[in-house]
């Protein structure tokens, strides 16, 4: 495993090379030349009902061999006997603009949204046995346009993380606590399940907690649909988590853009609508924590093979009308956003606070 790791920065860097430094150096349009795909949106079947039950769809599940969530810096040991289900839907890691989904057996695809799960999922190993889909997920440059295309692509990935919660749920069993939780494309088609699957149902009294981590939730056109409150205080379970982290002097405009021209899961306009923001160090929502506090940023070594944990690095606190600011953070690499948006690093900057403070929610959960 350690040969592979490659950990988050594997991503940072094509993610650097496909948006960022485009973007920096040429603008929107010649971003969105680049990595949207000029070929039109081929219409592909939905996934067998089943399909999940071969564990082939799966890039980690608790009884697969060499399952990369089960990753742990040193000094952290993944939990033998989980006591929750979690359920993680891994970031875009596939940027070909030859097509606008990619395929299940793309191996660069695949690879990379592993070293996703090592970087992010591995957050979860001491609460819960984790379940990751293999999905046919939108191409980034999807995210760079407002192109019918773009939402067919992204609807064809949600019917696929559809049937694979499902099978998750089978596999779970009946009684068991679950965790849900995904970044960037993951977490929106989390939003989605939580609004189609989980709210309104018996299964929303089993979920723990709801990390929809680097995708905006707004408080007053979104929440209210998802079925779950918002995680107001550390020691509350049955929540919805969720930020965005920003380097200082932040720039989110970009976000802020986007989100004010979206309409909400109410069909009402999310301009100017507060996203909710919750602090990862203290747990709470919009409140800051100094750096002292942070229990852990995960860095990757200068050779990409492996990581450690390096405690009081990192600051926190949210912003009005939203965005969660770190300060001047520390030196991770040229792999920063326009904006100074530090999204690409929003689980490492906590690792071990979300680590923790997944444990804690699971045990206010259980009382």
């Amino acid at each position: 495993m350690a040969r592979k790791f490659l950990y988050v920065v594997a991503i940072l860097i094509v993610l650097t090379l496909a948006a960022a430094f485009a973007y920096r150096l040429f603008g929107v349009q010649l971003t969105r030349f680049a990595l949207v795909p000029s070929a039109r949106f081929e219409a592909l079947p939905r996934v067998e009902t089943n399909a999940y039950a071969d564990a082939r769809l799966w890039i980690a599940r608790p009884d697969q061999p060499g399952n990369p969530a089960l990753w742990t810096p040193e000094g952290y040991r993944p939990a033998t006997d989980a006591p929750a289900a979690v359920f993680f839907i891994h970031p875009t890691s596939y940027l070909d603009r030859s097509r606008w989904n990619a395929p299940l057996d793309d191996a660069r695809a695949n690879d990379l949204a592993a070293t996703f799960l090592r970087g992010q999922a591995s957050a979860f190993n001491a609460a819960g046995a984790i379940w990751a889909p293999r999905y046919r997920q939108a191409t980034f440059g999807a995210f760079l346009t407002s192109a019918a295309d773009a939402q067919a692509a992204l609807d064809l990935a949600y019917g696929d993380i559809d049937a694979a919660f499902s099978q998750f749920v089978r596999e779970a069993g009946p009684d068991r606590p679950i965790i849900l939780a995904g970044h960037s494309q993951g977490a929106l088609h989390l939003t989605r399940l939580l609004k189609d699957r989980v709210a309104g149902t018996p299964l929303a009294r089993r979920v723990v907690a709801a990390y929809v981590v680097g995708w905006p939730v707004s408080r007053t056109t979104d929440l209210p649909a998802l079925g779950l409150a918002e995680c107001r205080r550390a020691e509350q379970a049955n929540c919805i988590l969720s930020w965005q982290s920003f380097g200082e002097p932040a720039d989110p405009s970009l976000i802020l853009d986007t989100f004010d021209a979206t309409t909400g899961f109410d069909g009402q306009p999310r301009r100017g609508t507060p996203m909710i923001c919750t602090n990862p160090i203290t747990g709470n929502a919009g409140d800051a924590a100094p750096a002292n506090a942070n229990l852990g940023t995960l860095f990757a070594s200068d050779d990409l093979k492996s990581a450690t944990i390096a405690p009081g690095r990192v600051p926190a606190r949210c912003a009005d009308r939203g965005v969660l600011l770190i300060g001047e953070p520390p030196e991770l690499g040229p792999y920063v956003l326009p904006g100074n948006n530090y999204h690409v690093f929003d689980y490492s900057l906590f690792w071990a606070n979300v680590r923790a403070d997944a444990d804690r929610r699971l045990k206010v959960f259980a009382r």
